[in-house]
């Protein structure tokens, strides 16, 4: 499969610290190359802003200048990768570069809240509500293609780490929510297959989100904000494949990866295995 890995490293408008090294690192540590020897055609296209940034101000920029790389991998016939230090960067920026679509979200954290409901602030912690704009709408009213995420269209995978307005947002819209005890208990097909196939019959295409903290971190320590109880690479890797056989993926997120909770360097390894698991759902 021809691949278009964007970097975006990129945490809280920051260039290459905590999770906006991750890209960088991933990179440095031979991902492009081992998905070449693997047969696959790798371009790597960095992204990049001018000027002074904050979390807010960079956020505009970088879901332009990533709806861009994305929808110019998808016009070459290729699958857009995101690897970005934080989620709200790759969501909001892949839908507006592919049109409508299904998400299947997997994370350690809702990411549900808004300015009103956050206790940190933390604009990261809103990357669903933005992409639903229930969060920050002017910053997604200008953006080309974009059109908000339907809450039906949305499936929360793995998370176990909420605030407690954000279960109300889940209980609220009727956000498919699948838990880790829902994966062990039911397979993931028997856990996914439904929700999948409702998604089908509003769109046909999947953006799957794969912020590493959904890892246990016995798998990945991936980031500060890691917690107990996660996913395994390989119950990550057949959600993808599981995605994959109801809709088409058009393009895919790795995020919040920082390498400095990863002493041990299995990052690129755990992202090359959920990388070829992308593949392996089919053309673009």
């Amino acid at each position: 499969m021809n691949l278009t890995l964007i970097q975006v490293p990129y945490d809280s408008g920051h260039f290459g610290t905590r999770m906006g090294r991750g890209p960088l690192q991933l990179v440095e540590q031979g991902l492009a190359d081992t998905l070449e020897r693997a047969g696959h055609g790798v371009e790597v296209v960095p992204v990049r802003l001018d000027g002074f940034l904050t979390e807010v101000t960079s956020a505009p920029g970088l879901h332009r200048l990533v709806a861009e790389h994305v929808s110019a991998a998808r016009s070459g016939g290729r699958l857009p990768v995101v690897l970005s230090g934080n989620c709200n960067t790759a969501v909001v920026g892949s839908l507006a570069g592919i049109g409508p679509a299904g998400v299947v979200w997997m994370d350690a954290h809702g990411d549900l809240n808004t300015p009103d409901t956050t206790l940190s602030g933390f604009f990261d912690g809103m990357a669903i509500s933005v992409a639903m704009r229930k969060a920050w709408p002017t910053l997604t009213a200008n953006l080309p293609g974009f059109t908000p995420l339907n809450a039906h269209n949305l499936i929360h995978v793995g998370a176990r780490d909420f605030d407690p307005p954000e279960l109300d947002v889940i209980e609220s819209l009727g956000i498919a929510r699948i838990q880790v005890e829902d994966l062990r208990r039911d397979g993931v097909a028997g856990a996914l297959a439904g929700h999948l196939s409702n998604i089908s019959r509003w769109v046909d295409q999947a953006y799957i989100h794969m912020d590493l903290d959904v890892l246990d971190p016995t798998e990945l320590r991936a980031n500060v904000f890691s917690v107990p109880g996660g996913l395994t690479v390989a119950e990550m890797a057949e959600v993808v494949r599981m995605t994959g056989r109801h809709l088409k993926i058009a393009a895919a997120g790795i995020t919040a990866y920082d390498p400095d909770q990863d002493p041990e360097g299995r990052g690129a390894r755990v992202a090359e295995r959920l990388i070829e698991a992308l593949a392996g759902t089919g053309p673009v």
